[in-house]
């Protein structure tokens, strides 16, 4: 075996020699038969030739460079995904809309609250005389200062894990968007507790009164809260899914309940 393969190498050999030896006989040939006067179209090739290796080579150099940019454009997808990841995962968190709370006030608030009372314009000087025995024996010695009512969202993994019973049809949209209403309700409030009376229209100052009797009770002084009858919307109603997302927050220790006198008192609470 060994013989034979030596032959068929050798035979391999002599044939490219001869092949080499006929490529230089043909070599000779072709100048012999060419005039001296073909040197300038030879030299138009060469010239050809070496634009084309140029050329070539721009396109070695330019893959060379793309070839090279890969691992950065790689690591800048990768980034980039990641980024879209944590974006996609913040969006779940927060509802779909966040509306005005100046738009979220009950339809009477909207419409009386902080409003100057122009017919009673002659009996200012009356109401300025009466302003401070009226609030001696009204307002509540509560602690100002306690900040805009807090806005706990609920997360997608705290949703599911309540049971199916539970959790009903509700999404975490309009579970958080019942958030909103619950604190646009309860700055509301806060309004009608530190507003002077001069600044209140009649049908407000009744529920004025109530609301700064359960402010100075043990458990909502110096909490924000609002009453079961301001539950008007937009998102949250006095209806079976406003009930339903009141049981779902109460759970989640978003609000917690009491009653004083014949009121129904949602308390916010703050997160630990």
């Amino acid at each position: 075996m060994e013989g034979k393969q030596a032959g068929s190498s050798l035979d391999l050999l002599i044939s490219s020699f001869n092949k080499r030896v006929s490529e230089l006989q043909e070599l000779v040939i072709a100048r012999n038969m060419y005039p001296a006067s073909s040197v300038p179209d030879l030299t138009a090739i060469d010239t050809a030739l070496s634009s084309m290796e140029l050329q070539v080579q721009s396109i070695k150099d330019r893959l060379r460079e793309e070839t090279e940019a890969i691992p950065k454009a790689k690591k800048l997808i990768e980034a980039s995904l990641k980024q879209q990841e944590k974006l996609q995962k913040m969006s779940v968190y927060a509802p779909s809309h966040f509306p005005d709370k100046t738009t979220m006030l009950n339809s009477d608030i909207n419409r009386c609250l902080l409003q100057e009372n122009v017919k009673k314009h002659e009996q200012r000087s009356d109401l300025r005389s009466l302003k401070s025995e009226e609030e001696a024996t009204v307002l509540p010695k509560e602690k100002k200062g306690r900040g805009s009512p807090p806005l706990w969202y609920i997360t997608v993994e705290e949703l599911n894990s309540l049971s199916s019973y539970m959790r009903g049809r509700l999404t975490i949209e309009k579970v958080n968007a019942a958030i909103n209403d619950m604190a646009s309700y309860a700055e509301a409030n806060a309004h009608l507790i530190s507003a002077p009376k001069q600044k209140l229209a009649e049908n407000l100052w009744e529920k004025a009164l109530k609301l700064r009797d359960i402010v100075t009770t043990g458990a909502v002084k110096g909490k924000h809260f609002f009453l079961e009858t301001d539950m008007k919307g937009p998102m949250l109603k006095l209806d079976n899914t406003g009930k339903a997302i009141l049981t779902v927050l109460r759970h989640l220790g978003r609000v917690s309940e009491t009653r004083i006198g014949q009121n129904r008192v949602i308390i916010l609470m703050k997160p630990n």
